[in-house]
């Protein structure tokens, strides 16, 4: 075997919480670079942030990008391909695919928030997979910033979360995470120093000079065996008008050509012969025609009309397959429809047919592997299953920006008939790591969500990891508890563990529902007299219809309100006019909080300007007979 490296190329991964200035340091490094061009309109078409609720639909163009730079110190132009990860828990699958197509990783923290808890499962992922890491202190000109602080926090978590994992990854090199280069920037003004400047002020540097060399330094150039035969893994998928479905691959070995003909195994580990019929590498933000991609290069190739994830392009003369991704059963599903409610279309110009909606799902099965849609028998509403509740609830995020109006119902688990005809449910392996502090707390909410405790190990650093076998619906609105109850430091990561026996009911939520009785405007004077009894989501002036639900009780029953209701008018004057001081401010709850909140009866309407709660039933006196309906089911049961 003889070992090369490409030392034109640098594949790195830039790892960090949404709004912390990634979007912002990437079209820094496009312009300084001269990817685009003098009149090209970068504000329009820059890298989204790598949360994935930034997305827009499944462009690949977001996740991956190329930079040509060539510096004071290099001897031919280098090709940097930054590549996107995800970063939270439920795309597991997501971040290894992006972090098997780099060599290095950039670690990129605000200079006043510091690390997060998404970024730290990320982190975790690039650490198993022995990537070097560069830290990036990013902000540093924010009138709060801490640099030194935030710096000494982000070798605090390189640390802890590698004396966590000395003993499952072998050769992990401890004592490099102790000599991390770190560079500080302001990806705004396209500055960046090796030096650390005062909280609050831009580096001593006018460009991201100190950073593109830390890449070149610290990140390797990709090595490959001259020898082997061509070795390509299919990471990612996209589709055009023109070429059909396109395949994101990395080469390992060997070299792509266009036109060549490729081995393609398959999924099923069948081989068939298959002509690259197109071949594109990136600059930029863009795609353009190339004629051969070698070691450690990310193509796009077309010509493979049902391509998926995770399989290999082979030489046909000496096929070696490289290992296939593995996709989790999908354990959580909910049911996604055109809105029904009576504010439908207020606005011109949203996505508000049934078509339209079943459209936009079937794109979405062409680059998320991990992602089920099935019909209910319904024209204008299905069933979306996948891995978990925020996966889904992303998915709808990036309708809802797309434009569509929706109707999404509460997330379920996906059941199945066990040998001896009883019901399953999926179980998840739960991981969570906690301060040892939050032990308590953590054991007490895993308890009531039927969790059983499988192991529990303490490596002596404060942090406690704790491994449960839960119920997937045990998970559902987990995430905003857990991070509430360990004050954002906890991390939690579920893999799939099979179906087992139904474990039981599991109470979610305590408090009933306020619901509008009638239509109309929330009116002050109605919020200030029933605020004492609840708490609501609805702000002075907006528009409620019947059946919408406006709050939560401060009991375990639903009650209906008239939220609409005015001060009569009088002549005469009071001492205790309305002192709208003492209104509480409302909660406006996020999509996924919406989705947590929701119980049986109830579903979330979602539009481009807003998320609200309703019940299934509209209509008062329907839900009423309805609900009498089922208390005598229950009691005849």
């Amino acid at each position: 075997m003889a070992h090369a490296l490409r030392s034109d190329l640098r594949n790195v991964a830039i790892v960090a919480h949404v709004d912390h200035g990634k979007t912002t340091l990437v079209d820094a490094m496009l312009r300084q670079t001269g990817s685009f061009g003098e009149h090209a309109h970068v504000e329009e078409r820059a890298m989204d942030s790598n949360d994935l609720e930034r997305e827009k639909g499944i462009t690949i163009l977001a996740k991956n990008t190329a930079i040509t730079y060539n510096g004071e110190h290099t001897d031919e132009p280098i090709t940097i391909n930054v590549v996107d990860t995800p970063g939270h828990a439920d795309f597991g699958g997501e971040v290894e695919r992006a972090l098997s197509m780099v060599d290095g990783v950039v670690l990129l923290v605000d200079a006043s928030e510091g690390p997060l808890p998404q970024t730290r499962f990320v982190l975790r992922k690039a650490l198993e997979a022995k990537l070097p890491v560069i830290l990036l202190v990013n902000k540093t000109d924010r009138p709060d910033a801490r640099i030194a602080e935030v710096e000494e926090e982000a070798h605090d978590l390189l640390l802890g979360l590698a004396s966590d994992l000395v003993d499952d990854v072998p050769d992990l090199d401890v004592d490099a995470l102790l000599d991390v280069p770190v560079v500080y920037a302001s990806g705004r003004a396209g500055a960046a120093s090796a030096n650390r400047p005062a909280n609050g002020d831009l580096p001593d540097n006018d460009d991201l000079e100190p950073l593109f060399e830390a890449i070149l330094q610290h990140v390797p150039a990709p090595s490959y065996d001259d020898e082997a035969p061509l070795q390509a893994w299919v990471t990612n998928l996209d589709s055009s008008a023109f070429l059909g479905r396109l395949a994101l691959l990395r080469v390992f070995n060997g070299t792509l050509k266009k036109g060549q003909t490729v081995a393609w195994v398959r999924q099923d580990g069948t081989t068939q012969n298959a002509r690259i019929t197109e071949l594109l590498m990136t600059k930029a933000l863009d795609r353009y025609p190339a004629e051969s991609a070698g070691p450690g290069d990310i193509a796009v190739i077309a010509g493979f009309a049902d391509i998926m994830i995770g399989e290999t392009i082979a030489d046909p003369d000496d096929v070696r397959p490289l290992p296939q991704i593995t996709v989790d059963e999908p354990s959580i599903s909910m049911t996604i429809g055109t809105n029904t409610s009576p504010l439908v279309g207020k606005v011109k110009g949203h996505k508000l047919t049934a078509r339209m909606v079943k459209d936009r799902l079937d794109r979405e099965l062409i680059g998320n592997v991990s992602i089920r849609v099935n019909d209910i028998g319904r024209p204008d509403a299905w069933e979306v299953q996948g891995r978990g509740e925020l996966q889904l609830a992303i998915l709808v995020e990036n309708m809802r920006r797309e434009g569509f109006e929706l109707t999404v119902g509460k997330p379920q688990v996906v059941t199945r008939k066990g040998e001896d005809g009883k019901v399953q449910e999926p179980y998840e392996h739960l991981t969570i790591d906690v301060p040892e502090e939050h032990l308590g707390a953590v054991t007490q909410l895993m308890a009531n969500r039927r969790g059983r405790m499988d192991n529990m190990i303490n490596h002596g650093t404060g942090w406690i990891r704790m491994e449960f076998i839960v119920p997937s619906r045990g998970l559902i609105g987990f995430r905003t508890e857990f991070l509430s109850i360990t004050r954002g430091t906890g991390i939690a990561n579920a893999i799939s563990h099979g179906y087992d026996a139904w474990a039981g009911s599991i109470v979610a939520r305590q408090n009933g529902s306020i619901v509008a009785d009638r239509a109309g405007v929330v009116t002050p004077f109605a919020m200030i007299a029933l605020q004492e009894r609840m708490s609501f989501f609805v702000k002075p002036t907006e528009e409620v219809y019947e059946g919408m639900v406006i709050g939560e009780n401060s009991r375990s029953d639903d009650m209906d309100v008239n939220i609409t209701k005015e001060k009569k008018l009088t002549n005469m004057r009071s001492s205790t006019a309305d002192t709208f001081e003492s209104m509480t401010p409302p909660r406006i709850l996020s999509l996924e909080e919406s989705l947590e909140f929701a119980r049986e009866d109830e579903c979330v309407e979602v539009t481009p300007e807003a998320v609200r709660i309703r019940k299934v039933i509209l209509d008062q006196t329907t839900r009423g007979r309805e609900a009498s309906r089922l208390k005598r089911q229950d009691a005849n049961a």
